[in-house]
C-alpha cells in the first residue's frame, strides 16, 4: 500500500501534492496521503449529503435534537472536540455539528468538516458507558480530521470512478444530489482500509484519553461489539458481521490487541486530563442545582 501511495504521488506531482493531514501527536500518525480532490469540494458534497439524513430524520421525527440522550452526547462531543487541535490547528474553526437519529442502528459517524451523526441503537443496544461512547466518537472524528473520506473519494477519482462534471455540479441543483450521494457511498459504505482503521484507532484514542476519559473503554467497547456479533451469528449462521458499523471495521481480536498494546502511550495523557475533568463536572452540576 506505501508503494502504491508513493508511485501515484510521483505520477501526480504536477496536480497535487502528498502530504499528511494532521499532526502526529502522541501516538505518532504521520503517513503520506494522496489528495486530488479539494477538501472544500468534499465538505461541500458531505453536507448535502448530511443536511438530507437529517431532513429525512426530521421528517419521520426521529431526529433527536434535545433531551438527556442528546445532552450526554453534546459533552461528550464538546469534550473531545476542545482537543482537536492536538492533530490540526484549523479544525478548531469547523462548522461542528452533532446529530442524534433515533433509530435501532448500531452505528456513528463523522463527516468531513466535523459533521458527526449518532444512532440511539448504538448506545442504547450497547449500554455505552460515557467512557466507550467517547471512544467511538473520537475515532469517527479522527477519520474526519485525518481526511481519510477525502483520500478515497480522491482514490475513486483518481481510477474514473468519479468524473469532473460531478464534483463541479452546480450547488443545490439535482445532479449536486447526485453527486453528493455517489460521494457518500465513498465515505461511509465502503469499508476503510486497515490502515485508516489503525490510525482513527489511534488518533480517536488519543482524543478520548486528552478529554478525560478512560483509554482502557476502548477495549470495553469492541469486547460488547464482539459479544453483539456473535449473538447475532448464533442466530443466522454465517452472519458473523452484521452491525452497521463493525460491517466497515477489522476484525475484532485484532483491534482489541491493536488498542491494548497502544494504551501505554495515551495512559499518562488521561492521567493528566482526568481530575482537571472531573472538576469540570462538579462546578456544572453545582451551577445546575443553582438554577
Amino acid at each position: 500500500m506505501k508503494m502504491q501511495t508513493m508511485v501515484i504521488c510521483a505520477a501526480v506531482s504536477v496536480l497535487t501534492a502528498c502530504a499528511s493531514t494532521t499532526k502526529p501527536g502522541t501516538v505518532g500518525v504521520q503517513r503520506q496521503q494522496l489528495m486530488l480532490v479539494s477538501a472544500e469540494k468534499v465538505e461541500q458534497m458531505a453536507l448535502v449529503n448530511y443536511t438530507q439524513q437529517n431532513r429525512d430524520a426530521q421528517t419521520r421525527g426521529k431526529l433527536v435534537t434535545k433531551g438527556a440522550e442528546y445532552a450526554r452526547l453534546k459533552k461528550i462531543a464538546d469534550r473531545l472536540q476542545a482537543h482537536v487541535t492536538s492533530f490540526r490547528d484549523d479544525a478548531a474553526k469547523w462548522n461542528w455539528q452533532l446529530a442524534l437519529i433515533d433509530a435501532p442502528v448500531i452505528n456513528a459517524t463523522c463527516a468531513p468538516g466535523g459533521k458527526i451523526t449518532f444512532y440511539t441503537g448504538l448506545v442504547r443496544t450497547l449500554k455505552l458507558t460515557d467512557d466507550e461512547i467517547a471512544i467511538i466518537m473520537g475515532h469517527e472524528i479522527a477519520h474526519a480530521l485525518r481526511e481519510h473520506g477525502r483520500e478515497r473519494v480522491s482514490r475513486a477519482y483518481a481510477q474514473n470512478a468519479l468524473s469532473t462534471t460531478a464534483l463541479m455540479a452546480a450547488p443545490n441543483s439535482q445532479a449536486q444530489i447526485e453527486a453528493a450521494n455517489t460521494v457518500a457511498h465513498y465515505l461511509y459504505t465502503l469499508p476503510n482500509s486497515r490502515q485508516n482503521e489503525s490510525e482513527a484507532d489511534a488518533m480517536g484514542l488519543e482524543l478520548a484519553a486528552r478529554a478525560g476519559y478512560r483509554p482502557e473503554a476502548s477495549v470495553a467497547v469492541w469486547r460488547k461489539m464482539q459479544a453483539l456479533d456473535k449473538k447475532a451469528g448464533d442466530r443466522k449462521a454465517g452472519d458473523s458481521e452484521p452491525a452497521e458499523f463493525t460491517s466497515t471495521h477489522p476484525s475484532h481480536d485484532t483491534r482489541i490487541a491493536d488498542l491494548t498494546a497502544m494504551l501505554p502511550k495515551v495512559t499518562p495523557l488521561y492521567q493528566a486530563a482526568a481530575p482537571q475533568a472531573a472538576g469540570k463536572q462538579t462546578v456544572a452540576k453545582q451551577a445546575a442545582t443553582k438554577r
